[in-house]
């Protein structure tokens, strides 16, 4: 007898499974913690804490949701579209063959990829390990004494370098000189960042030029590409002493496998030295996520942009790593800021490092020499075929005259699937790389090869070439000699030192991460499988157009569905950050107002209460930052506000505020501040890193926001990645749209904002991963997530209100989807900071949530939609703990200077210690709720030592004995 079904065939093909996956809380859960915060439904507590005049008047029209199954073959038939050629294009992009030791257990690694930015040391260890030995691969070999942790891409490093360069140098003047070989987009995105500081640059055309600029033109810095972009490999020596007789700074932008064979910049006294590591193991993506480096001189190191991984000492007396120097930059020097760099590349970094470890140093050099010799063979060939290339030194590009046949031999090309770089005038470029293989190189000959022309044989060159480097600018010194370079090139040992380094840390696979204004909430699998997929993995940013309509496709939805949850009219994707989106925002209101001839606006009011990137945005497009006030409550004050806007009103440019606001609440009176702003004739930029409390209830574009980024790294579940790769959008009215960011490398039209970063999308690579999250989760699912994540705040205030006072909240005394515990007065009573709240929380196995921002003494706390009730319960009920113990030491029964939260976090050795002194028991530094004892993480290392840290500045692999105190 067959079964009839209850249900429709809908139900049972459940197109909203993914809905259920992604929010933590079931109904039951739901109803439970609604009676905890006193409303009688989900809507209830949401319109009561969304301010009405705020609230959607109509729902986002999305697509309907489909399931997992079903979301990754939609995307796999757009993928399809993209063409997989094998690009010799060159320009800083190149194919890669990322180990599979290192693709499985880092990229594809959740231990890796969920990790958040490593501001909490004891807990990032492992990642912070990996960070020093990228830090050390970039100091080995650019020759360079100090380097840091990752930049976004080479072309924004490029810039971030002109910027380091005119604060660090005596000269006083504002013109930057750029050989004309540099890469084309580094060239642009530097133009771009140039031109709102009043900086000049100058681009050579020849080399004649180029020498007759170093020793004429009056300048503070000089860039040039080490080898060109064009494959030339000049001798830069005499260029430095003609810089440094100018007293300017020489930035070199330098290919980093091809260090491994070329003399270091450093060992010519060049001054900052970046460039990309993309083809250490990081598939080129369309352009990204890729970690770019920068390395200076050690005089500079206290002002260089980005993070720094340093070595200091734990409370025991142990080395330990730490962020350097982390009250830098946007954070102190907020709108006297150079940079505004927030979120870098770690993932990609630690590919970068692993690739580097996993190789060794013959293991990098046997591959430059590999891709050296080749590109010697294929100019021996080509020179037999009657084409002289262009530059007599090279390491993997050729440049060629063809003249009148260079269309057609890119197009016989083109018809064999090889992707080869047309020039003006006729020019050819030739790039190689690590996939490069015999049978490439004789297919190379056969398109320049004439009818009947007799073809080169790899085989004749059997015996090898010498390698197109000058003999006197090979590399002698050596690099790479620490041991983590010369140990681990078994994939038994690489697996293990892996997850030797992933066992140290906390990332979202083991616990809640519950960081305030960070939203660390779910990458699904399903979102993150496609990323790897060799339709979007190996295309070349700069293909052409045609083999990359897949991601136009993707490009174009997935900007659709943003529009519809922001209600903005238009958005690019190009910013590869949320820093980088506040400054193309800020640009695209600039140039705005320039098209209409009020250029001389320039003033921008940011709440005291902002972002550190907000004003430092503002500084880098030429704004002149006006601090408003902001009340008891933590709301901007629109009496100063008012006063501050009719005080410059025939100046005032723009806005900032960030909504809900910093504090955590929803200002109801945000419609009022956009009008009162729009009335003086400046524009509103609404900062998006809270946005996961807008998706489906409120729209910035509605209710009076002109400009927005969404960090798409918090809202749109690309993951951190231990501090990046991000994606920071930037969203814009109709009357805006014109003005968004151009790209005229890649092909898209500059309308008075260039290039913000390299790629013309950006980071391409990770869009897919918010293209399944929209797709699977339609409509309704995001407003869900939005709803559930503001009930689980609101969950977490309300029971633990009696333990720590949330300190802002709205008239009812509710928060948005985050909430401000109040520690401060615990101070006065037990000597409990909030910082050692937070180290206590290691130890029972959580991240703590945001220390000290935006109020000093205070924890930020952000559950997000994705974790489940029980897991916001074993965060609630390990904060009473604690408090209990804070109660201990109130009360006298612990001394304020020895207990649990003073010494916290505790590690194994130290509990195994044979003396144990102080006055609370072992267990209850080890095991303080009985849930412990079922799954411990165990911090590998004491508190860190900050101060020791940034005194004694160690920022590369050296033998543990000099990191003695």
């Amino acid at each position: 007898m067959l079964m009839q079904s209850a249900l429709p065939l809908a139900d049972l093909e459940n197109p909203t499974e993914f809905r259920a996956r992604h929010i933590g809380i079931g109904p039951d859960d739901e109803a439970a913690m609604l009676s905890v915060v006193g409303a009688a439904s989900r809507r209830a507590l949401i319109d009561g804490i969304v301010p009405r005049s705020i609230a959607r008047a109509s729902a986002m029209v999305l697509p309907e949701p489909v399931t997992e199954a079903a979301a990754l073959a939609e995307l796999k038939a757009i993928a399809s579209h993209n063409k997989i050629l094998r690009s010799h294009l060159g320009q800083g992009y190149y194919g890669t063959h990322t180990p599979g030791v290192i693709l499985r257990n880092i990229l594809e690694n959740p231990a890796w990829y969920t990790a958040y930015t490593p501001y909490q040391a004891e807990i990032s260890q492992g990642r912070m390990e990996a960070l020093v030995n990228f830090q050390t691969l970039v100091c080995d070999l650019t020759g360079m004494p100090m380097a840091n942790a990752s930049m976004l891409d080479e072309a924004t490093a490029a810039a971030e370098a002109m910027t380091l360069a005119k604060r660090s140098v005596k000269s006083r003047a504002n013109t930057l000189l750029v050989a004309g070989d540099c890469h084309p987009q580094t060239i642009e995105v530097i133009q771009t960042r140039a031109a709102p500081l009043g900086l000049t640059v100058v681009v050579t055309t020849s080399d004649a030029e180029w020498t007759a600029a170093l020793a004429g033109q009056d300048y503070f810095a000089a860039v040039a590409q080490y080898p060109g972009t064009h494959g030339q490999v000049r001798d830069l020596r005499a260029d430095v002493q003609q810089a440094h007789a100018k007293q300017a700074a020489f930035i070199v932008a330098a290919d980093l496998l091809a260090l491994t064979l070329l003399t270091p910049p450093g060992e010519w006294d060049a001054d900052i030295v970046i460039g990309s590591t993309q083809r250490f193991g990081m598939p080129m993506g369309a352009g990204g996520p890729h970690a770019a480096f920068m390395a200076c001189r050690d005089e500079f190191k206290r002002s260089m942009p980005g993070r720094l991984v340093g070595v200091s000492v734990d409370s025991h007396g142990q080395p330990a790593y730490r962020l350097a120097l982390q009250t830098r930059e946007q954070h102190i020097r907020r709108e006297k800021a150079t940079s505004n760099i927030c979120t870098a590349q770690v993932l990609p970094a630690v590919v970068a490092s692993m690739y580097a470890v996993y190789h060794g140093p013959q293991g990098l050099r046997r591959i430059a020499l590999r891709v050296a010799s080749y590109t010697a063979v294929l100019a021996a060939g080509l020179r037999r075929l009657g084409f002289q290339p262009v530059h007599d030194t090279a390491f993997d590009t050729l440049s060629l005259d063809a003249g009148e046949q260079a269309p057609a031999i890119v197009a016989r090309a083109l018809a064999g699937g090889v992707n080869l770089r047309l020039s003006a005038g006729g020019r050819i470029g030739v790039s190689l790389d690590e996939t490069t293989t015999r049978e490439h190189v004789e297919a190379l000959w056969g398109f320049f090869a004439a009818a009947g022309q007799s073809l080169p044989q790899v085989a004749e060159f059997e015996a090898g070439l010498a390698a197109l480097i000058p003999s006197e600018l090979r590399r002698s010194s050596a690099y790479l000699t620490h041991p983590v370079f010369n140990t681990h090139h078994s994939e038994t040992s690489m697996l293990r030192y892996l997850r030797a380094l992933s066992d140290k840390d906390l990332a979202l696979d083991r616990s809640m991460i519950p960081l305030g204004s960070c939203t660390m909430k779910l990458n699904a699998t399903s979102e993150m499988m496609p990323i790897t997929w060799p339709e979007f993995a190996h295309i070349h940013p700069f293909a052409p157009a045609d083999q990359l309509q897949g991601y136009r496709l993707l490009d174009e939805q997935l900007r659709a569905w943003l529009c519809q949850a922001t209600g903005y009219a238009g958005i690019s994707l190009q910013p590869n950050a949320g820093s980088q989106g506040e400054y193309a925002g800020l640009l695209v209101i600039k140039a705005w107002h320039a098209s209409r001839g009020e250029g001389h606006r320039n003033i921008c009011l940011i709440p005291a209460s902002a972002h550190g990137t907000n004003p430092a945005s503002a500084q880098m497009v030429g704004l002149q930052v006006v601090v408003t006030a902001c009340d008891a409550q933590g709301n901007v004050d629109l009496d100063d506000l008012r006063a501050k806007c009719e005080q410059h009103s025939a100046h005032l440019a723009a806005v900032m505020i960030t909504y809900p606001s910093t504090h955590g609440v929803f200002e109801t009176s945000v419609k009022e501040l956009c009008a009162l702003v729009h009335q003086h004739g400046g524009r509103v930029y609404v900062d998006g890193a809270n946005m996961n409390a807008l998706v489906g209830v409120a729209a910035p574009g509605e209710f009076g926001g002109d400009v927005s980024h969404l960090n798409l790294h918090k809202t749109f579940c690309i993951p951190h990645g231990g501090g990046g790769p991000g994606v920071g959008p930037v969203c814009v009215v109709e009357d805006l749209v014109p003005f968004l960011p151009g790209h005229a490398t890649g092909g898209l039209p500059v309308n008075g904002v260039g290039a913000i970063s390299a790629a013309p999308l950006g980071n391409a690579a990770v869009l897919p991963i918010s293209w399944m999250y929209c797709r699977m989760m339609g409509a309704e699912g995001l407003q869900a997530a939005t709803e559930t994540a503001i009930l689980s705040a609101n969950y977490i205030s309300a029971r633990l209100q009696d333990h720590y006072p949330t300190l802002y909240a709205s008239a009812n005394g509710h928060v948005a989807h985050e909430c401000i515990l109040d520690l401060r007065p615990l101070k006065e009573r037990s000597g409990v900071s909030a910082e050692d709240v937070a180290k206590r929380l290691i130890d029972y196995g959580f991240h703590a949530p945001t220390l000290s921002f935006p109020v000093p003494g205070t924890l930020m706390v952000e559950p997000t939609e994705s974790e489940t009730r029980d897991e916001l319960d074993r965060f609630i009920d390990a904060m009473i703990a604690i408090r209990e113990e804070i109660r201990q030491i109130e009360a006298g029964t612990w001394p304020q200077d020895d207990n649990p939260l003073k010494n916290a976090p505790h590690t194994a050795a130290s509990l195994m210690a044979a003396d144990w002194a102080h006055p609370y028991s072992r267990e209850v530094a080890a095991y303080p709720v009985r849930s412990l004892r079922q799954t411990k993480y165990w911090s590998p290392v004491g508190r860190v030592d900050n101060v020791w840290g940034d005194r004694n500045l160690f920022c590369s692999c050296v033998p543990v004995s000099d990191y003695a105190a």
